[in-house]
Protein backbone atom coordinates (compact mmCIF):
# COMPACT_ATOMS: atom_id res chain seq x y z
CA UNK A 1 0.00 0.00 0.00
CA UNK A 2 0.71 3.12 -0.70
CA UNK A 3 1.27 6.41 2.02
CA UNK A 4 -2.19 8.09 0.58
CA UNK A 5 -3.91 4.24 0.47
CA UNK A 6 -2.86 3.60 4.34
CA UNK A 7 -4.30 7.09 5.28
CA UNK A 8 -7.58 6.07 3.28
CA UNK A 9 -7.98 2.73 4.84
CA UNK A 10 -7.39 3.83 8.72
CA UNK A 11 -9.73 7.16 7.91
CA UNK A 12 -12.25 4.52 6.62
CA UNK A 13 -11.79 2.08 9.77
CA UNK A 14 -12.34 5.24 12.39
CA UNK A 15 -15.55 6.03 10.36
CA UNK A 16 -16.69 2.28 10.60
CA UNK A 17 -15.91 2.27 14.50
CA UNK A 18 -17.45 5.42 15.02
CA UNK A 19 -20.70 4.43 12.97
CA UNK A 20 -23.67 3.65 13.92
CA UNK A 21 -24.04 0.81 12.40
CA UNK A 22 -21.17 -0.47 15.33
CA UNK A 23 -21.35 1.89 17.96
CA UNK A 24 -23.20 -0.91 20.04
CA UNK A 25 -20.55 -3.87 19.11
CA UNK A 26 -17.51 -3.15 21.29
CA UNK A 27 -16.56 -7.14 19.95
CA UNK A 28 -17.17 -6.33 16.33
CA UNK A 29 -15.53 -3.26 16.62
CA UNK A 30 -12.26 -4.78 18.29
CA UNK A 31 -12.49 -7.25 15.38
CA UNK A 32 -12.55 -5.16 12.64
CA UNK A 33 -9.50 -3.00 14.24
CA UNK A 34 -7.22 -6.54 14.66
CA UNK A 35 -8.08 -7.23 10.97
CA UNK A 36 -7.50 -3.78 9.67
CA UNK A 37 -3.91 -3.39 11.48
CA UNK A 38 -3.18 -7.18 10.34
CA UNK A 39 -4.07 -6.13 6.78
CA UNK A 40 -1.85 -2.73 7.13
CA UNK A 41 1.01 -4.69 8.99
CA UNK A 42 1.06 -7.68 6.75
CA UNK A 43 -0.33 -6.96 3.77
CA UNK A 44 -1.05 -9.75 1.45
CA UNK A 45 -0.08 -12.10 4.44
CA UNK A 46 -3.95 -13.72 5.23
CA UNK A 47 -5.24 -14.30 8.81
CA UNK A 48 -6.13 -17.10 10.48
CA UNK A 49 -9.42 -18.28 12.33
CA UNK A 50 -6.93 -19.19 15.92
CA UNK A 51 -5.12 -16.11 15.63
CA UNK A 52 -8.29 -14.25 15.83
CA UNK A 53 -10.00 -16.51 18.57
CA UNK A 54 -6.80 -16.38 20.85
CA UNK A 55 -5.86 -12.93 20.17
CA UNK A 56 -9.27 -10.70 19.88
CA UNK A 57 -11.64 -13.55 21.38
CA UNK A 58 -9.65 -14.61 24.32
CA UNK A 59 -9.69 -17.96 23.71
CA UNK A 60 -6.99 -20.61 25.22
CA UNK A 61 -4.12 -22.21 23.20
CA UNK A 62 -6.33 -25.44 22.73
CA UNK A 63 -8.66 -23.43 21.03
CA UNK A 64 -10.49 -26.18 18.52
CA UNK A 65 -12.35 -24.30 15.37
CA UNK A 66 -14.41 -27.36 14.76
CA UNK A 67 -15.89 -26.93 18.07
CA UNK A 68 -16.09 -23.30 18.60
CA UNK A 69 -17.71 -21.33 15.98
CA UNK A 70 -17.70 -17.94 17.53
CA UNK A 71 -14.95 -16.27 15.00
CA UNK A 72 -17.15 -17.79 12.02
CA UNK A 73 -20.16 -16.10 13.32
CA UNK A 74 -18.64 -12.76 14.47
CA UNK A 75 -16.98 -12.87 11.22
CA UNK A 76 -20.35 -13.05 9.51
CA UNK A 77 -22.08 -10.68 11.91
CA UNK A 78 -19.33 -8.04 10.85
CA UNK A 79 -20.05 -8.58 6.97
CA UNK A 80 -23.69 -7.59 8.01
CA UNK A 81 -22.70 -4.34 9.85
CA UNK A 82 -20.37 -3.78 6.85
CA UNK A 83 -23.00 -3.91 4.27
CA UNK A 84 -25.64 -1.91 6.90
CA UNK A 85 -23.40 0.91 6.94
CA UNK A 86 -22.01 1.41 2.91
CA UNK A 87 -25.91 1.08 2.43
CA UNK A 88 -27.16 4.11 4.66
CA UNK A 89 -24.95 6.47 6.76
CA UNK A 90 -21.73 5.66 4.26
CA UNK A 91 -23.52 5.91 0.99
CA UNK A 92 -21.48 8.71 -0.22
CA UNK A 93 -17.76 7.44 1.08
CA UNK A 94 -15.38 7.62 -1.25
CA UNK A 95 -13.56 4.33 -0.22
CA UNK A 96 -15.32 0.68 0.67
CA UNK A 97 -13.76 -2.04 3.50
CA UNK A 98 -15.22 -5.17 3.24
CA UNK A 99 -14.63 -8.78 4.58
CA UNK A 100 -15.03 -11.38 1.75
CA UNK A 101 -16.65 -14.66 2.49
CA UNK A 102 -14.42 -17.46 3.14
CA UNK A 103 -11.63 -15.41 4.32
CA UNK A 104 -10.55 -13.22 7.65
CA UNK A 105 -8.98 -10.56 4.96
CA UNK A 106 -10.12 -7.18 5.17
CA UNK A 107 -10.19 -5.43 1.43
CA UNK A 108 -10.59 -1.82 0.64
CA UNK A 109 -10.96 -0.62 -2.43
CA UNK A 110 -12.89 2.88 -4.40
CA UNK A 111 -16.50 2.79 -4.39
CA UNK A 112 -17.74 2.02 -8.26
CA UNK A 113 -18.66 5.52 -10.05
CA UNK A 114 -22.26 5.13 -11.43
CA UNK A 115 -22.92 6.36 -14.93
CA UNK A 116 -26.32 7.17 -15.65
CA UNK A 117 -27.90 5.31 -18.05
CA UNK A 118 -28.16 6.96 -22.07
CA UNK A 119 -32.00 8.66 -22.03
CA UNK A 120 -34.04 6.75 -25.38
CA UNK A 121 -33.83 8.64 -28.54
CA UNK A 122 -37.93 10.27 -29.25
CA UNK A 123 -39.48 8.73 -31.65
CA UNK A 124 -40.01 10.23 -35.28
CA UNK A 125 -43.39 9.63 -37.14
CA UNK A 126 -44.38 11.08 -40.27
CA UNK A 127 -47.24 13.17 -40.30
CA UNK A 128 -49.35 10.10 -42.06
CA UNK A 129 -48.44 7.89 -39.53
CA UNK A 130 -49.36 10.44 -36.46
CA UNK A 131 -53.17 8.93 -36.09
CA UNK A 132 -52.36 5.24 -36.15
CA UNK A 133 -49.33 5.70 -33.70
CA UNK A 134 -52.15 7.65 -31.26
CA UNK A 135 -54.68 4.57 -31.81
CA UNK A 136 -52.17 1.81 -30.98
CA UNK A 137 -50.44 3.92 -27.95
CA UNK A 138 -54.44 4.52 -26.61
CA UNK A 139 -55.34 0.63 -26.84
CA UNK A 140 -51.68 -0.14 -25.12
CA UNK A 141 -52.57 2.44 -22.52
CA UNK A 142 -56.18 0.25 -21.97
CA UNK A 143 -54.80 -2.53 -21.83
CA UNK A 144 -52.02 -1.35 -19.15
CA UNK A 145 -54.70 -0.41 -17.62
CA UNK A 146 -56.58 -3.33 -17.06
CA UNK A 147 -54.06 -5.75 -15.92
CA UNK A 148 -52.69 -2.83 -13.80
CA UNK A 149 -56.46 -2.58 -11.96
CA UNK A 150 -56.36 -6.63 -11.80
CA UNK A 151 -53.21 -6.71 -10.33
CA UNK A 152 -54.21 -4.05 -7.70
CA UNK A 153 -56.89 -5.91 -6.90
CA UNK A 154 -55.33 -9.35 -6.47
CA UNK A 155 -52.58 -7.72 -3.72
CA UNK A 156 -55.55 -5.85 -1.80
CA UNK A 157 -57.26 -8.85 -1.52
CA UNK A 158 -54.23 -10.86 -0.10
CA UNK A 159 -53.16 -8.49 2.06
CA UNK A 160 -56.68 -7.81 3.10
CA UNK A 161 -57.13 -11.90 3.76
CA UNK A 162 -53.52 -11.68 5.74
CA UNK A 163 -54.19 -8.92 7.60
CA UNK A 164 -57.82 -9.37 8.07
CA UNK A 165 -57.02 -10.08 11.79
CA UNK A 166 -54.07 -7.72 12.71
CA UNK A 167 -54.92 -4.58 14.94
CA UNK A 168 -54.63 -1.45 13.60
CA UNK A 169 -51.00 0.42 14.37
CA UNK A 170 -50.11 1.06 18.04
CA UNK A 171 -53.48 -0.57 19.71
CA UNK A 172 -54.09 -3.85 21.56
CA UNK A 173 -57.34 -3.84 21.71
CA UNK A 174 -57.70 -7.37 20.25
CA UNK A 175 -55.75 -8.68 23.35
CA UNK A 176 -56.96 -10.29 26.20
CA UNK A 177 -56.10 -8.36 29.24
CA UNK A 178 -53.89 -10.66 30.57
CA UNK A 179 -51.83 -11.25 27.87
CA UNK A 180 -50.91 -7.16 27.99
CA UNK A 181 -50.81 -7.61 31.72
CA UNK A 182 -47.84 -10.55 31.48
CA UNK A 183 -46.07 -9.48 28.34
CA UNK A 184 -46.21 -5.96 29.07
CA UNK A 185 -42.41 -5.65 29.73
CA UNK A 186 -41.65 -7.03 26.15
CA UNK A 187 -43.88 -4.22 24.57
CA UNK A 188 -41.92 -1.31 25.55
CA UNK A 189 -38.42 -1.72 24.44
CA UNK A 190 -37.59 0.93 21.34
CA UNK A 191 -36.35 -3.06 20.13
CA UNK A 192 -38.65 -6.22 19.00
CA UNK A 193 -37.60 -9.01 21.59
CA UNK A 194 -35.40 -12.14 20.82
CA UNK A 195 -36.57 -15.31 20.63
CA UNK A 196 -33.64 -17.38 20.94
CA UNK A 197 -34.34 -21.39 20.63
CA UNK A 198 -32.35 -24.11 21.81
CA UNK A 199 -30.10 -26.59 18.72
CA UNK A 200 -27.84 -28.95 20.44
CA UNK A 201 -24.88 -29.97 18.87
CA UNK A 202 -25.22 -33.41 17.02
CA UNK A 203 -22.80 -35.55 15.40
CA UNK A 204 -23.41 -38.36 12.57
CA UNK A 205 -25.92 -38.00 9.48
CA UNK A 206 -29.51 -38.02 9.13
CA UNK A 207 -29.75 -41.05 6.93
CA UNK A 208 -27.87 -43.40 9.18
CA UNK A 209 -28.75 -41.98 12.61
CA UNK A 210 -27.62 -39.02 14.68
CA UNK A 211 -27.08 -38.29 18.14
CA UNK A 212 -26.37 -35.45 20.87
CA UNK A 213 -22.25 -34.55 20.77
CA UNK A 214 -20.50 -35.29 23.75
CA UNK A 215 -16.83 -34.50 25.10
CA UNK A 216 -15.61 -37.31 23.73
CA UNK A 217 -16.23 -36.60 20.11
CA UNK A 218 -13.23 -34.40 19.27
CA UNK A 219 -13.37 -34.80 15.75
CA UNK A 220 -16.04 -34.99 12.59
CA UNK A 221 -18.45 -33.31 11.52
CA UNK A 222 -20.55 -31.18 13.89
CA UNK A 223 -24.43 -30.55 13.01
CA UNK A 224 -25.85 -27.63 15.12
CA UNK A 225 -28.67 -26.87 12.92
CA UNK A 226 -31.39 -29.19 13.76
CA UNK A 227 -34.34 -28.06 16.43
CA UNK A 228 -37.41 -30.09 18.39
CA UNK A 229 -40.60 -30.08 17.24
CA UNK A 230 -41.61 -28.10 20.82
CA UNK A 231 -39.42 -25.63 19.66
CA UNK A 232 -40.72 -25.40 16.18
CA UNK A 233 -44.48 -25.18 17.53
CA UNK A 234 -43.35 -22.58 20.06
CA UNK A 235 -42.11 -19.86 17.96
CA UNK A 236 -45.24 -20.19 16.18
CA UNK A 237 -47.19 -19.59 19.64
CA UNK A 238 -45.38 -16.90 20.54
CA UNK A 239 -45.70 -15.07 17.32
CA UNK A 240 -49.64 -15.47 17.76
CA UNK A 241 -49.78 -13.76 20.88
CA UNK A 242 -47.45 -11.09 19.56
CA UNK A 243 -49.22 -10.47 16.96
CA UNK A 244 -52.30 -9.58 18.86
CA UNK A 245 -49.93 -7.38 20.78
CA UNK A 246 -48.97 -5.53 17.18
CA UNK A 247 -45.51 -6.44 18.33
CA UNK A 248 -43.24 -8.14 15.82
CA UNK A 249 -40.64 -11.29 17.23
CA UNK A 250 -36.40 -11.49 15.90
CA UNK A 251 -35.94 -15.39 16.09
CA UNK A 252 -32.62 -16.65 15.99
CA UNK A 253 -31.22 -20.04 17.33
CA UNK A 254 -29.09 -20.48 20.07
CA UNK A 255 -25.70 -21.41 18.34
CA UNK A 256 -25.52 -17.90 16.29
CA UNK A 257 -26.27 -15.88 19.38
CA UNK A 258 -23.76 -13.95 21.56
CA UNK A 259 -23.64 -11.53 24.48
CA UNK A 260 -23.75 -8.71 22.38
CA UNK A 261 -27.28 -9.61 21.12
CA UNK A 262 -28.77 -9.99 24.62
CA UNK A 263 -26.66 -6.48 26.24
CA UNK A 264 -29.85 -3.96 25.34
CA UNK A 265 -32.95 -6.39 24.37
CA UNK A 266 -35.98 -8.62 25.74
CA UNK A 267 -35.15 -12.19 25.51
CA UNK A 268 -36.99 -14.95 25.61
CA UNK A 269 -35.35 -18.20 25.33
CA UNK A 270 -36.70 -21.81 24.19
CA UNK A 271 -35.40 -24.58 25.37
CA UNK A 272 -33.44 -26.10 27.92
CA UNK A 273 -29.96 -24.25 28.31
CA UNK A 274 -28.64 -27.65 28.62
CA UNK A 275 -28.73 -28.50 24.79
CA UNK A 276 -27.31 -25.34 23.81
CA UNK A 277 -23.96 -24.44 26.15
CA UNK A 278 -23.81 -20.73 24.53
CA UNK A 279 -26.78 -19.84 26.36
CA UNK A 280 -25.34 -21.02 30.15
CA UNK A 281 -23.54 -17.09 30.05
CA UNK A 282 -26.87 -15.42 29.55
CA UNK A 283 -29.45 -14.61 32.64
CA UNK A 284 -30.68 -17.55 33.95
CA UNK A 285 -32.46 -19.05 36.54
CA UNK A 286 -31.55 -20.50 40.03
CA UNK A 287 -34.22 -21.72 42.08
CA UNK A 288 -35.35 -24.56 39.48
CA UNK A 289 -32.31 -25.30 37.17
CA UNK A 290 -31.76 -27.70 35.02
CA UNK A 291 -29.05 -30.72 35.69
CA UNK A 292 -28.45 -34.53 35.20
CA UNK A 293 -29.81 -36.80 37.64
CA UNK A 294 -26.34 -38.32 39.11
CA UNK A 295 -27.62 -41.68 40.18
CA UNK A 296 -30.72 -43.66 40.37
CA UNK A 297 -32.90 -44.95 37.88
CA UNK A 298 -32.52 -41.53 36.08
CA UNK A 299 -29.12 -41.55 36.26
CA UNK A 300 -27.61 -39.79 33.52
CA UNK A 301 -31.49 -38.40 32.64
CA UNK A 302 -32.04 -34.73 32.41
CA UNK A 303 -34.23 -33.48 35.66
CA UNK A 304 -35.70 -29.60 36.62
CA UNK A 305 -33.33 -29.75 40.39
CA UNK A 306 -35.52 -27.76 42.88
CA UNK A 307 -32.66 -26.17 44.85
CA UNK A 308 -34.63 -24.65 48.08
CA UNK A 309 -37.43 -27.32 48.21
CA UNK A 310 -39.97 -26.14 50.51
CA UNK A 311 -41.81 -28.82 52.54
CA UNK A 312 -43.62 -31.90 50.46
CA UNK A 313 -41.33 -30.91 47.40
CA UNK A 314 -38.92 -33.08 45.91
CA UNK A 315 -35.44 -32.52 45.42
CA UNK A 316 -35.55 -32.89 41.68
CA UNK A 317 -38.79 -33.47 38.91
CA UNK A 318 -37.96 -36.01 36.04
CA UNK A 319 -39.60 -37.11 32.75
CA UNK A 320 -40.47 -40.23 32.49
CA UNK A 321 -37.82 -42.78 32.01
CA UNK A 322 -35.68 -42.74 28.03
CA UNK A 323 -36.42 -46.55 28.09
CA UNK A 324 -40.21 -46.30 27.97
CA UNK A 325 -42.88 -44.12 26.28
CA UNK A 326 -43.20 -39.91 27.59
CA UNK A 327 -46.21 -39.43 29.37
CA UNK A 328 -45.10 -36.98 31.54
CA UNK A 329 -42.73 -34.26 31.62
CA UNK A 330 -41.25 -30.87 33.36
CA UNK A 331 -40.85 -27.66 32.39
CA UNK A 332 -39.22 -24.15 34.12
CA UNK A 333 -41.04 -20.78 33.67
CA UNK A 334 -38.77 -18.05 34.54
CA UNK A 335 -38.82 -14.10 34.77
CA UNK A 336 -35.51 -13.24 35.36
CA UNK A 337 -33.47 -9.71 34.96
CA UNK A 338 -31.65 -9.41 31.59
CA UNK A 339 -28.36 -8.11 31.44
CA UNK A 340 -29.57 -4.67 31.46
CA UNK A 341 -31.66 -4.80 34.75
CA UNK A 342 -34.08 -2.71 32.67
CA UNK A 343 -34.47 -5.35 30.28
CA UNK A 344 -36.05 -9.09 30.95
CA UNK A 345 -35.52 -12.39 30.03
CA UNK A 346 -38.12 -14.92 29.80
CA UNK A 347 -37.40 -19.00 30.11
CA UNK A 348 -39.32 -21.45 28.41
CA UNK A 349 -37.92 -24.58 28.86
CA UNK A 350 -38.94 -28.48 29.17
CA UNK A 351 -36.55 -31.69 29.72
CA UNK A 352 -37.85 -32.72 26.75
CA UNK A 353 -38.95 -30.56 23.59
CA UNK A 354 -42.67 -31.44 24.45
CA UNK A 355 -42.16 -29.74 27.51
CA UNK A 356 -40.82 -26.95 26.30
CA UNK A 357 -43.82 -26.63 23.53
CA UNK A 358 -45.84 -26.77 27.22
CA UNK A 359 -44.49 -24.57 29.13
CA UNK A 360 -44.57 -21.71 25.97
CA UNK A 361 -48.49 -22.60 24.75
CA UNK A 362 -48.89 -22.45 29.15
CA UNK A 363 -48.00 -18.29 28.78
CA UNK A 364 -49.38 -18.23 25.44
CA UNK A 365 -52.97 -19.13 26.50
CA UNK A 366 -55.27 -17.12 28.07
CA UNK A 367 -56.74 -19.28 30.72
CA UNK A 368 -53.46 -20.76 31.92
CA UNK A 369 -52.44 -16.71 31.90
CA UNK A 370 -54.97 -16.05 34.13
CA UNK A 371 -53.82 -19.16 36.76
CA UNK A 372 -50.59 -17.47 36.72
CA UNK A 373 -51.11 -13.97 37.19
CA UNK A 374 -53.34 -15.17 40.04
CA UNK A 375 -50.70 -16.82 41.87
CA UNK A 376 -48.51 -14.72 41.24
CA UNK A 377 -51.02 -12.12 43.02
CA UNK A 378 -50.73 -9.50 39.84
CA UNK A 379 -53.66 -7.54 39.18
CA UNK A 380 -54.96 -6.12 35.87
CA UNK A 381 -52.50 -4.30 34.21
CA UNK A 382 -50.25 -4.44 36.91
CA UNK A 383 -45.62 -4.61 37.14
CA UNK A 384 -44.52 -8.24 36.50
CA UNK A 385 -41.98 -9.02 39.16
CA UNK A 386 -39.20 -11.73 38.42
CA UNK A 387 -40.53 -15.19 39.29
CA UNK A 388 -39.78 -19.45 38.67
CA UNK A 389 -42.22 -21.71 38.34
CA UNK A 390 -42.30 -26.16 37.38
CA UNK A 391 -45.50 -27.35 34.97
CA UNK A 392 -46.20 -30.63 35.27
CA UNK A 393 -46.66 -31.76 31.72
CA UNK A 394 -48.84 -34.62 30.72
CA UNK A 395 -48.08 -36.00 27.53
CA UNK A 396 -50.51 -38.74 25.39
CA UNK A 397 -48.95 -39.79 21.87
CA UNK A 398 -46.21 -37.28 21.78
CA UNK A 399 -48.34 -34.03 22.63
CA UNK A 400 -48.66 -32.41 26.00
CA UNK A 401 -52.19 -32.60 27.05
CA UNK A 402 -52.42 -30.99 29.98
CA UNK A 403 -50.04 -28.59 32.33
CA UNK A 404 -50.65 -28.11 36.37
CA UNK A 405 -48.32 -25.04 38.46
CA UNK A 406 -46.84 -27.67 41.15
CA UNK A 407 -44.11 -25.24 42.72
CA UNK A 408 -43.55 -21.73 42.25
CA UNK A 409 -40.86 -18.73 43.74
CA UNK A 410 -41.25 -14.60 43.67
CA UNK A 411 -37.74 -13.77 44.91
CA UNK A 412 -35.15 -14.41 43.18
CA UNK A 413 -31.49 -13.69 44.04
Amino acid sequence: MSTAERQQYAAAVNSLVNSQALHSSESLCKLLRYLADHALQNPGTPVKEYQIATEVFGRSADFDSHLDSTVRVQAGRLRIKLAEYYSSEGANDPVIVELPKGSYSLTLHPRPVVVPKAQPAENLTTPGSTGHALRNWSVAVVILSMLLAAAVAAVVGTWGNRTHNKPPTGSQSTAPVPFRTFWKGFLLGPEEPWVIFSNAAFVGRPETGMRYRQSSDSSGLILDHYTGVGEVIAVHELDHVFHLLNRDLRVKRGSLFSLDDAKNNNLIFVGSPAENLTLRDLPVNHEFVFRRVASGPHQGELAVFNVHPLTGEPEFYSASPSNVPLTEDFSVIALVPGLDPSQSALILAGTTTIGTQAAVEFVCKEDSVLKLLSRLKVPPNGDMKPFEAVLHVKVARGVPVESELVAIRTETP
